[in-house]
This record gives structure tokens, C-alpha cells and sequence, in this order.
């Protein structure tokens, strides 16, 4: 075990050295990426403005609720693969079975997940992803990082990212997952997953968006970027705070965001 967790920490910091090794500097030790970081924010601000929150705003006026709902109960059930495969290698092995109990009440009973069977039956939503596995494991996160169309993160973040599309079965609906489809036709409906599962995020948050104005009106960035940093490190921690580092409520720090396609957080 000593072995992974330090092969885990030298891979993490190589990822950080090279990311912070090509980046804009800065003056501020603690966010030596800001320069590239606001310009990245205001770029998906403005992205997020002129398309996505029309197209969210259009998706929300089409949509039935019930046919949003199961459109984000049909996105969560597939969510609950990664959370049970991150539940296992944290080695939460009762919220395992608990999560992996409601991936199959819900695919099943819940015809696919479009119904939430399962928190009818109390098995509640759990949240837990490869970032928040690589920090149980010691991996440190690096420095604060706004990546274009998906929002903060941190080079922890970015392998997170990665490890979690590799548990999401729609990344390889394009790579022969299904015989007698053609790669092309493979490849638009996993495209097509991807997006309406952004979309359907962006809709459920535009009513946020008055709390977010309203808490920063001042410095938007620095109030984002805390409110991510304290999210992921109480994620992280399960509520468990380290001495000194005070209580967080994560509701009260809203969805990490603007990431305008990042279905993942």
C-alpha cells in the first residue's frame, strides 16, 4: 500500500511540474497560475453566456419536468458506475455495496435509471470521483487551474477528469461498443451523450447563478476559487476537516462553477 500511495504522489507532482513548469506566473505564490486563470474564466464566462445558458435556458422551456428529471436521473444512475469503482478503491466498501446496490435497483426497477427507484428505497446519492480517490491516496492537488469549457480544477484534477470519463460507458459508445453501427454514427451519440448531459447540468444551475452574483459581486474569481478548493478538500475529507480548517458546509458553496461542458462536476 505504501508503494502505490508513493508512486501515486511522484506521478501527481510530475503532472503539477509540468503544468506549472509552462504556465503563466504570477506574483501570488498561493495561485502562480492567476494570470491564465482569470483570462480562463472570463473566456468561459463569456462562452457560458452567449451559448450555453441560451441553449439551457431553451433545453428548460422544451422540456417537460418529468422528462428533464429522467433525463438527469438517466446521467446519474451512470455516474453511480464511477461512484461505486471509487467507493471500492478508497476502500469504502459499505458505501460500495450500497452504491452498486443502486446502480442495479435503478437500471432495472428504474427502467435504465429514468426513474430513482433507488432513493425511494433509501439508497441515497453519493458523490465520490477519481480526483477525490487520488487525494485519499495522498496525491496533492497542485495549484488552482481554470481549464477552457471545463472550469477549475488543478493537475490532480485533469487525471480525475480522465479517470472518470474512463468509468462513464458513453466514452466508448464511439470505440466499436456496439457492433453493426458505424464508427461515425457511434461517435454522434456519444457527442450527443456528452453534451445533453452538460446541457441538462447547465439548466439545473441557472437558478444558482443569483446566489453566485450576489455572494461575488466584488472579485468573481477569488470567490469561485475558494468555494472549490473548500468543496473538494471536504469531499475529499468526507466532512472530516483537519484541525484548524474550520467547518464547510458544501451546499453553501454552490457547484464549483461556471464549467460550461464539464458534466463531471
Amino acid at each position: 500500500m505504501v508503494k502505490k500511495k508513493q508512486v501515486m504522489q511522484v506521478i501527481g507532482l510530475a503532472i503539477i511540474s509540468a503544468l506549472t513548469g509552462c504556465s503563466t506566473t504570477s506574483n501570488n505564490a498561493s495561485d502562480p497560475l492567476e494570470g491564465w486563470n482569470r483570462g480562463t474564466q472570463s473566456f468561459n464566462d463569456k462562452f457560458d453566456q452567449y451559448a450555453m445558458k441560451p441553449v439551457a435556458k431553451g433545453y428548460n422551456w422544451i422540456m417537460p419536468d418529468f422528462a428533464d428529471q429522467g433525463v438527469s436521473n438517466f446521467f446519474s444512475n451512470l455516474n453511480d458506475i464511477s461512484v461505486t469503482i471509487n467507493d471500492l478503491l478508497q476502500f469504502k466498501l459499505e458505501q460500495t455495496g450500497l452504491d452498486g446496490s443502486r446502480f442495479l435497483v435503478n437500471t432495472t426497477a428504474g427502467v435504465g435509471g429514468l426513474i430513482d427507484v433507488a432513493s425511494m428505497l433509501d439508497l441515497p446519492k453519493h458523490h465520490e470521483d477519481f480526483d477525490q480517490t487520488l487525494g485519499v491516496w495522498g496525491v496533492p492537488s497542485g495549484p488552482y487551474l481554470v481549464l477552457p469549457l471545463l472550469g477549475p480544477s488543478s493537475p490532480r484534477g485533469i487525471t480525475g477528469l480522465i479517470g472518470d470519463a474512463a468509468t462513464n460507458p458513453a466514452t466508448y459508445v464511439g470505440f466499436g461498443a456496439f457492433p453493426g453501427l458505424e464508427n461515425a454514427v457511434e461517435t454522434a451519440i456519444s457527442s450527443g451523450m456528452y453534451v445533453l448531459n452538460a446541457i441538462d447540468k447547465r439548466a439545473d444551475n441557472l437558478a444558482t447563478e443569483k446566489v453566485l452574483s450576489e455572494a461575488a459581486p466584488e472579485d468573481r474569481y477569488e470567490f469561485i476559487k475558494n468555494a472549490y478548493l473548500q468543496k473538494r478538500n471536504y469531499l475529499i475529507h468526507d466532512g472530516n476537516l483537519p484541525e484548524g480548517e474550520g467547518d464547510v458546509d458544501p451546499d453553501s458553496l454552490g457547484n464549483d462553477s461556471p464549467a460550461p461542458l464539464n458534466p463531471y462536476r
